[in-house]
């Protein structure tokens, strides 16, 4: 289910979804321990006016999306026709405060007054763990209700503006022994009041209010969020005193602050596409862990249906994702996730298959052992190329030489060291990997292509570190890749770059055919093959007209035949904003900017209205197919409107 408004500060990261209802609450970091993981987790909101209880995942009201501030508050605006009532609610984390507030307006549009009841309820799974251990407590000394299990702690409480609290509430079980939750004491208006529950427990509050005909009225709703109990009740205290007006000014402000670099890039971006261009890096800002871990997505409800989510750091998608912040000059971003991929490095100077957001290694379907009775490390070689490639393009975009002295022995030379040296001896091509999809493993075009850039910077940066030797050996090695990709790589056939290549232990070399947006991306991005050649015009060509792309339908799949997310019975691979980007990157280079601007074009009208970028999307009902938002997404949109008005 996608999230059409995620919210952050670099430790509470919330996900709202299509309905209005936090569907994510990940504390304290980005990706990890998600405190509302699930289907029956979410955070419900109902309307009871004039005897009947309406929520507003029933279907039976009107939902928009936007965040209208230029700051990551996020704006929902919810109707229901048939009961005369519009909801408005302005959502944030809170900039310094472990905070996720709602400022809640509520409009009669009838003219009648009515007598109008507004339920929040709110249901956790403490820690991530599903160990039914949790408590939920009134506390009458803070008019607040307390979750907490552990070191992890939230308080919730809601005021008008006239300082006045909810005047009921009710905590309960959901989930287990038959219970289905205590939003279902909602019903007939009126709460059990209950003040103590553990287990899987849940909780909601209420208020009253009384509207005269087409007026409205103002609440505020907050959860704080603590390590411990006092911490939480501290950040309550806070927002108590200072008030949810002020926080909210208080969190524009930063997000102002912190847009100036992007907004200068802004201003010279065509005006179609300047509001997506800020949203977009501010839901890029939103994936990134105070600590330096870059998630690809916080969107869990891949859960319900799948082993696993998205919400770890992929080292090379941290490194595509930050690439543009780094070019409009963010500087504290980058450093902190280089930081976090050298505490990651394995001995062996590569970096695995991905992270938890506090730097464990995480889950992984990658063997040591593989089909054909080799042993290697399951890793993707690109991740370890990319993320020192983009390093080098870090430290030549900051001008800071201190860098190079902090980050040379420790993660340069080791990196560098293990790419020169996983090297087949038959072709002269790196050893095999998993593919940039992670799913063969073979020697990709993709994957030489980053490796021959990689070391390439890396012996610029030997040469600047005065490392001689290191700089004539890693040039060597790239300059004998880049001779063996011509001779290896490209498909006369079909006029396309092979997706990789297979080597049997007597060097017998099987090319793999399968037309792949990477290969194609790979080759004129990283230099291995010249955007200008004819292999890469033809390469484009074959792809474009493979999969049926046209201006008016531009998106693109992963490859050929790819089923990854594809709707069952459909011959169609699903299209992905990165791979068509990539094409359009292409078309910039090659100066068919008109066909770019199709592309762009696109990709907005196929955005939530909040600027939201999914994984990928079904061609046949162009609905997003897998996680939304993908902050790789994002960042390849803001890469590709960089590309139309700067040099890479």
């Amino acid at each position: 289910m996608a999230r059409p408004i995620v919210l952050s500060n670099g430790e509470l990261h919330v996900g709202i979804n299509k309905f209005g209802e936090v569907h994510d609450f990940y504390f304290p970091y980005v990706g990890l321990e998600n405190h509302s993981a699930g289907k029956d987790t979410r955070h419900r909101i109902g309307i009871w006016v004039d005897g009947t209880l309406s929520w507003l995942d029933d279907g039976s009201w009107e939902l928009n999306f936007t965040y209208p501030h230029e700051a990551l508050v996020g704006h929902i605006i919810a109707k229901h026709a048939r009961l005369g009532i519009i909801i408005e609610f302005d959502d944030t984390v809170d900039a310094e405060f472990n905070a996720f507030m709602r400022n809640i307006h509520i409009i009669n549009t009838k003219s009648s007054p009515r007598d109008v009841r507004i339920f929040l309820h709110q249901s956790f799974v403490i820690g991530d763990a599903r160990s039914n251990t949790d408590t939920a407590q009134y506390l009458p000394d803070a008019n607040a209700i307390l979750h907490y299990r552990g070191r992890r702690a939230f308080v919730i409480s809601a005021q008008d503006d006239d300082g006045e609290y909810f005047d009921q509430y009710s905590v309960g079980l959901y989930g287990i022994e038959g219970r289905e939750g205590t939003y279902r004491d909602a019903d007939d208006g009126e709460l059990s009041m209950c003040p103590v529950e553990h287990g899987r427990v849940d909780s909601i509050i209420r208020f009253k209010i009384t509207l005269s005909p087409h007026s409205s009225s103002r609440f505020h709703y907050w959860i704080a969020c603590g390590t411990s109990t006092r911490q939480a009740l501290y950040v309550n205290k806070q927002i108590v005193s200072q008030g949810v007006h002020k926080r909210l000014d208080v969190t524009v402000k930063w997000w102002h602050n912190w847009l100036k670099p992007a907004k200068v890039f802004a201003d010279k971006i065509d005006t179609g596409h300047r509001d997506q261009f800020i949203r977009s890096v501010m839901l890029i800002k939103s994936h990134i862990d105070k600590r330096g871990a870059v998630i690809a997505s916080t969107d869990s409800g891949m859960l319900n249906y799948w082993r696993d989510a998205y919400a770890y750091c992929w080292p090379r998608d941290g490194a595509y994702v930050l690439w543009p912040l780094i070019r409009m000059g963010y500087r504290e971003e980058a450093y902190k996730f280089f930081e976090f991929c050298r505490r990651a490095l394995n001995a062996g100077g590569f970096l695995m298959h991905k992270y938890r957001a506090d730097g464990a290694l995480g889950s992984s379907w990658h063997p040591y052992l593989h089909a054909d009775g080799t042993v290697s490390a399951p890793i993707q070689e690109d991740e370890t190329a990319l993320v020192l490639f983009v390093f080098s393009e870090f430290y030549h975009a900051s001008g800071n030489e201190a860098l190079l002295k902090e980050f040379y022995e420790p993660m340069v030379l080791p990196m560098a060291n293990f790419l020169a040296h996983y090297v087949d001896k038959h072709t002269g091509l790196p050893k095999p990997s998993y593919d940039l999809w992670e799913e063969k493993f073979m020697t990709t075009t993709y994957t030489t292509a980053v490796t021959h850039a990689a070391l390439l910077a890396a012996a610029d940066l030997a040469e600047l570190y005065k490392d001689s030797d290191s700089a004539v050996q890693w040039r060597a090695v790239a300059e004998d890749i880049h001779e063996s990709a011509q001779k290896h790589l490209y498909n006369e056939s079909r006029k396309a770059f092979y997706k990789g290549v297979s080597v049997a232990e007597d060097g017998t070399i099987t090319p793999d055919e399968t037309i792949d947006m990477s290969s194609i991306f790979g080759t004129f991005m990283f230099g291995l093959f010249p955007t200008s050649s004819e292999q890469t015009r033809c390469a484009v060509e074959t792809a474009l007209t493979t999969f049926g792309a046209t201006d008016n339908r531009p998106g693109l799949p992963r490859y050929e035949h790819d089923g990854y997310r594809r709707a069952d019975g459909s011959d169609k691979p699903n299209w992905w904003f990165v791979t068509t980007l990539w094409v359009a990157q292409y078309f910039l280079e090659v100066g068919k900017t008109e066909s770019a601007n199709a592309i762009l074009r696109w990709v907005c009208d196929s955005a939530w209205s909040s600027g939201i970028l999914a994984e990928q999307i079904d061609p046949r009902t162009l609905e997003e197919a897998s996680v939304s938002p993908l902050c790789w997404s994002q960042a390849e949109y803001v890469s590709t409107l960089l590309d139309t008005i700067t040099d890479k």
